[in-house]
């Protein structure tokens, strides 16, 4: 039945032919040769992890394996890692009322997240939302940490903060441990969802100081569904989300994704911060930046960013129309955030740092990854110019 589709396109083989210039890491990342392999041993791999017996033993000595580069991905032990299934349901589940520190009760009875945070972050979690509340930004995009302090400061009560490593759209590098040194005094707990820094800049949980980090899996070239909860040693406890079974030392329940997980840990290891490939990312980037010309908006511009994610406006340029016409033209690119199916609008995260709305519809994310060279920057130069005709 299924051979009436013919075979799956080999997006990666494109990519490399120069068939299409892939520019949209941010939303996913291809996968890393490294992920493919790990993966289809884990596939020719029989037995549950939670079973004793040899097949089962196997299971999980793959799983903890893949736990152990997780974490060495973040600065964090192995046994500090919890997987799920993927960044929004690590969001989901430490973003609750119930923490607990040496089986105290915190009573945590605020959520505060910046502006611009994730929508799974946005949304609140498990808290009640008269209890979430919002931290502004700057024009940059940067949380503003006194604006931040004067809302914890009216709360009745303790507070979990949330605030991203990096922003996805923007690619703005947030100021975490200076949250932290705020809401800790606090009597707060700090959570930061890291999907779009690990890998791309250093991330240590120690120097950082947060409670808990969030990972996902596909932002670095590992598959789709899978993701990582990480919390600092020592650090506060959270009730879990998904209970049922003993999997994942009782904090989330069912049998682990095995093949997923797999793939997860060896793209952790393949994407350990190199300096030299930074560089290399940053260079690509400045080349973005020249071709979208002096008229575009870089977004950010002033501030620390990712070193491969330009997002840019110009006023009187339709997104929509831009995004349609070079993927036409063999280009992928996003219109900010690709986390909702077909979503193109205004950005919450432009609208929250003041973009005016003629430039916030106009937005563009370009993001790089392991996988980028010059010849797709090449592909987008070529039909840029007249894209951009087009899209006014």
């Amino acid at each position: 039945m299924l051979d009436r589709f013919g075979p799956a396109p080999d997006n990666g083989a494109h990519i490399r032919e120069g068939m299409r210039a892939y520019l949209d890491y941010n939303a996913t990342a291809p996968l890393r040769p490294e992920a493919r392999t790990a993966m289809m041993r884990a596939l020719d791999t029989l037995g549950n992890p939670s079973s004793v017996h040899a097949e089962g033993r196997a299971a999980r000595a793959l799983v903890e394996r893949a736990r152990t580069q997780v974490a060495a991905l973040v600065g964090a032990s192995p046994r500090q890692v919890t997987f799920t299934s993927g960044g929004t349901e690590a969001n989901a589940t430490v973003l609750t009322p119930a923490w607990s520190r040496n089986g105290v009760p915190l009573k945590l009875r605020h959520l505060v997240v910046s502006a611009v945070e994730h929508p799974s972050v946005l949304s609140g979690g498990r808290f009640p939302q008269d209890r979430v509340h919002q931290a502004p930004v700057d024009g940059d995009g940067v949380v503003d940490l006194a604006a931040l302090a004067t809302v914890l400061d009216r709360l009745d009560g303790p507070a979990l903060v949330s605030v991203m490593g990096a922003n996805n759209e923007t690619g703005v590098i947030q100021p975490v441990a200076g949250v932290v040194a705020c809401v800790h005094p606090r009597g707060g707990i700090v959570h930061s969802d890291a999907v779009q820094v690990a890998g791309r800049v250093p991330v240590d949980i120690g120097a950082l100081g947060v409670d808990v980090l969030t990972l996902s899996s596909h932002k670095l070239g590992g598959p789709q569904g899978a993701g990582a909860i990480v919390r600092r040693g020592g650090a506060a406890e959270f009730a879990p989300l998904v209970t049922g079974g003993g999997q994942e030392t009782r904090v989330r329940a069912g049998t682990e994704n095995v093949a997923a997980i797999a793939g997860f840990g060896a793209a952790a290891a393949s994407s350990i911060h190199d300096t030299a490939e930074e560089k290399r990312l940053r260079s690509l980037s400045a080349d973005l930046e020249r071709i979208v010309g002096n008229e575009a908006v870089i977004f950010g511009r002033g501030v620390p960013r990712l070193p491969q994610t330009v997002c840019f406006g110009l006023a009187g340029m339709s997104a929509e129309t831009a995004v349609i016409a070079l993927d036409l033209a063999g280009v992928a690119v996003s219109s900010g955030a690709a986390c909702s199916s077909g979503k193109v609008g205004p950005s919450h995260v432009l609208t929250a740092m003041g973009v005016g709305d003629d430039v916030s519809r106009s937005a563009i994310r370009l993001s790089l990854g392991w996988d980028s060279a010059e010849e797709h920057l090449d592909s987008f130069s070529k039909v840029w110019a007249d894209v951009l005709e087009r899209a006014r």
